[in-house]
């Protein structure tokens, strides 16, 4: 009868058919064949996403992700399938590579679950996409990004205008060259700066707890001694921190993120945090005319109650702890010592004692032995040196 015709299949079919949600009839395990599917439905989704194609990236799936990136100067934009669970609504879990145009020159690279569902025609789609677990946010995942360029710098933001965020774009622009007077030209002299909306936000974008960064105008994140060919460093603000900050405050505050990426290439483990971010401080605060006394407060009221320090900070001083006057004291140390240096021996040595204490092999004698060959003193006398410049300074 015909409708017996219809069903009617090999053995060999029918096997297949059996083992259908297990092996593929090829011999190929199903989870692969459906990894691979996903695969191009994601090669699809980026293709679409750097070609600005909306309809070709609706038939993928939400387009939430489409809209929130519309104004972001993307270079590349890819995904690698590393699971698939087909069960139920489907998820899979992929790793992301993207580039900024005129920033990252090499991928930044994150992981993503992304929520899956068959479509009428039994295809997928992608339903959402979001960090996998462990991994930080990315900027878009909080807002529909709004971008401002200036001279030297590219600034996203959420939750903001285009307007507002050219005022970050101005302080950004007066940073870079200020950062190249003192440093030199030898960077990219581009930054890059990230404004989310809240503190909570600023913390998702670091994987870490917002009562990390509570009082922190700014950080930067970026691997030490890293590649001139690596993905940018980003300056992330706390809208929260940085928004109580003046006029000055503010601009030190980029001068000294934006520091921090010109030296990244020659920060190694060797560098201590007080030289790093005492060398940072140095350049934040160079033209701003601001005295010892003004610009470093915790530590002129140490020193004037006959407290000062026997030792430079170490890197533990710089913790985020419970003690706020003396995490200020840690930075205020270090930005005195970059200050005596360049008083002393001269910007220039500054920044050779810098780079020598960086491209030193190992932590132990690093400081040590730049102190000698660059500045031709020792450990020990340029500490004695420091704690009487600390009392000359912040006193009287």
């Amino acid at each position: 009868m015909a409708g017996r015709e219809r069903v009617r299949i090999s053995g060999a079919a029918a096997l297949c058919a059996l083992f259908v949600a297990l092996v593929g009839c090829g011999g190929q395990p199903a989870t692969d064949t459906g990894r691979a599917e996903v695969q191009r439905l994601l090669d699809r989704r980026a293709d679409a996403l750097l070609e600005r194609d909306t309809a070709a990236y609706r038939a993928t799936g939400s387009t939430a992700g489409y809209d929130r990136l519309r104004e972001v100067p993307l270079a590349a934009w890819s995904y690698r399938v590393t699971d698939l669970d087909p069960t139920g609504d489907a998820t899979a879990a992929a790793e992301l590579s993207y580039r900024l145009q005129d920033h990252d020159r090499a991928p930044v690279t994150t992981g993503r679950t992304l929520a899956l569902a068959r479509d009428a025609d039994g295809g997928w789609q992608v339903t959402s996409d979001r960090p996998a677990p462990r991994s930080a946010q990315q900027l878009w995942d909080q807002g529909r990004v709004v971008a401002a360029r200036g001279d030297h710098s590219l600034v996203l933001g959420v939750g903001r205008t285009e307007e507002s965020l050219r005022d970050f774009a101005a302080l950004a622009d007066r940073a870079v060259p200020a950062v190249s007077d003192a440093w030199g030209t030898g960077w990219g002299q581009r930054v890059l700066v990230l404004v989310p909306d809240s503190l909570e936000e600023m913390a998702g974008l670091l994987g870490s707890p917002a009562s990390s960064y509570r009082g922190i105008a700014a950080v930067t994140t970026g691997e030490v001694g890293g590649a001139a060919d690596g993905p940018a460093d980003r300056i992330i603000l706390n809208p929260e921190a940085y928004g109580l900050l003046g006029p000055t405050g503010k601009q030190v505050v980029l001068t000294h993120e934006s520091t921090h990426v010109a030296t990244r290439a020659h920060t190694g483990p060797a560098t201590p945090l007080w030289l790093s971010e005492g060398y940072a401080d140095w350049a934040g605060y160079r033209d701003t005319g601001r005295a010892p006394a003004e610009a470093a407060p915790e530590l002129a009221r140490a020193v004037a109650a006959g407290d000062v320090p026997e030792e430079l900070p170490a890197d533990g001083d710089f913790g985020f702890t419970d003690d706020p006057t003396a995490l200020s004291q840690a930075y205020e140390s270090g930005w005195m010592a970059c200050r005596l240096i360049a008083e002393q021996w001269g910007e220039e040595r500054l920044g050779a004692f810098y780079r020598a204490v960086g491209a030193h092999g190992q932590r132990d004698g690093a400081v040590e032995s730049a102190l000698e060959k660059v500045l031709g003193t020792s450990e020990e006398a340029f500490t004695r040196a420091w704690r009487e410049y600390l009392g000359e300074q912040l006193t009287g």
